[in-house]
């Protein structure tokens, strides 16, 4: 790293992955992922590393302990992770609470978030802010912290409001929020979990879905929740599972232009249960089959084709905060659903329209932090993780950039950065 120090800025990578396969199939999946992880982390050095992890320990939580334990211990003691001396872990486990759980739910617990930020040695001029205390603290060491995190005061959680939930079904979907300061620049950084589709038949049904709405209101409770006014304003970074889809209907029609429809309905309930899109000649050959857990596409090169950026048009579901929050053009394929076998790394299954659900958004403000150098070709980098190898039904998305010196220079006066107690 300290060749690199004549570099402007400081370097920080943020890295979004829904890892919840990686605690389904821990043997084969986890070694390729911590491989591909550090692989960018050292191709990036960064100085300030965060990493948000949805459906931390899988499907089932308290069985993955072990192995959750395990992945902890590997990032913060692996050979690739020396050079950062400090660390902060962040693991919602609490998934016994009576307050939140009954007997009958436990079974379909929604698994967790975990957050994780690595400071290198290098790094000097690094605080977090305490919530409770209201004052920025200096970090030392490496802390874990998990069980019950609404105590911990260097974050903030909060779950969606039970209204929110389709199907009023209660889930541990929502956010955690962490505040730092780089450089006398304050940021938030947000971990971020939102509604999937439950059923393609439901997505397909209008334009925009029912979903997209559900997911709409989530995003704008979460933006709201930040930017209240019981703390000083603060720049923010969004990343998480987003769970965002292309417009479904759109895309079939897109998709199956010139195609005829087929609708099975159940025997007992009349209820649509498949649709079958056929072509008008070729002698009918079936290019779609849509179930509610099924989008069977005949060829799945368009969705990989020059990244499947043809298929951005219909990814509509950020236009509605256009004013509130920024993405960098994205130039890698849809980063879900890819095969759960080790083998396919370029594979998607066909239980879904493959879609941009990780992402790493910001505010306007934060915008303004990332530096952008045309001197410097690979300063500001937005991309995913392991392209050609499996790593889970979702791959890792990341963004990675320098922090502009005195970039936060408009806020040192109101944030006080620098003076940490």
């Amino acid at each position: 790293m300290a060749g690199k120090a004549a570099a402007p800025g400081t370097a920080v990578l943020l890295v979004t992955a829904n890892v919840g396969s990686l605690f389904d199939d821990p043997e084969n999946l986890q070694k390729n992922w911590l491989r591909e992880f550090y692989q960018v982390v050292h191709a990036h050095r960064p100085h300030f590393l965060a990493l948000h992890c949805q459906e931390f320990g899988g499907k089932n939580y308290e069985a993955s302990m072990s192995h959750v334990d395990k992945f902890v211990r590997e990032l913060l003691s692996s050979d690739a992770m020396t050079e950062y001396s400090r660390a902060r872990v962040y693991l919602d486990e609490d998934y016994k609470s009576q307050e939140h759980f009954t007997v009958s739910a436990l079974p379909s617990v929604e698994p967790a978030l975990g957050s994780f930020y690595f400071l290198h040695e290098s790094l000097k001029n690094i605080s977090q802010f305490d919530f409770k205390a209201k004052k920025y603290k200096k970090v030392t060491g490496k802390e874990i912290y998990s069980d019950t995190l609404e105590s911990t005061p260097m974050l903030e959680k909060e779950k969606f409001p039970q209204d929110y939930f389709p199907e009023c079904k209660w889930s541990r979907k929502g956010f955690i929020r962490t505040r730092w300061c780089l450089a006398d620049c304050a940021f938030d950084l947000v971990n971020i979990h939102l509604f999937h589709d439950a059923s393609n038949l439901v997505a397909w049904e209008t334009s925009p879905s029912v979903y997209s709405g559900i997911r709409h209101k989530a995003l704008g409770y979460v933006l709201d929740r930040i930017i209240d006014q019981r703390f000083e304003k603060a720049s923010y970074f969004v990343f998480g599972d987003f769970n965002f889809r292309l417009d479904s209907k759109s895309v079939v029609e897109t998709l199956c232009t010139k195609a005829t429809m087929q609708t099975v309905r159940a025997a007992d309930t009349n209820e649509v249960v498949k649709l079958i899109f056929r072509e008008s000649d070729n002698d009918r050959k079936v290019m779609l089959q849509l179930e509610k857990k099924l989008f069977d596409y005949f060829n799945q090169e368009v969705f990989r084709d020059d990244n499947g950026t043809a298929l951005l048009e219909f990814d509509k579901e950020l236009s509605v905060f256009k004013d509130r929050l920024y993405e960098l053009d994205i130039s890698f394929p849809p980063s879900y659903p890819y095969s759960e076998d080790s083998s396919q790394g370029r594979q998607y299954m066909n239980t879904r329209c493959p879609a941009w659900c990780d992402r790493v958004l910001m505010s306007p403000s934060a915008k303004e932090l990332i530096l952008r150098s045309e001197s410097e070709e690979k300063v500001v980098t937005y991309d995913h993780i392991g392209p050609s190898v499996c790593m889970g039904d979702h791959k890792p998305v990341f963004l990675a950039f320098r922090m502009a010196p005195g970039a936060g220079k408009p806020h040192a006066r109101v944030h006080k950065c620098c003076v940490v107690q």
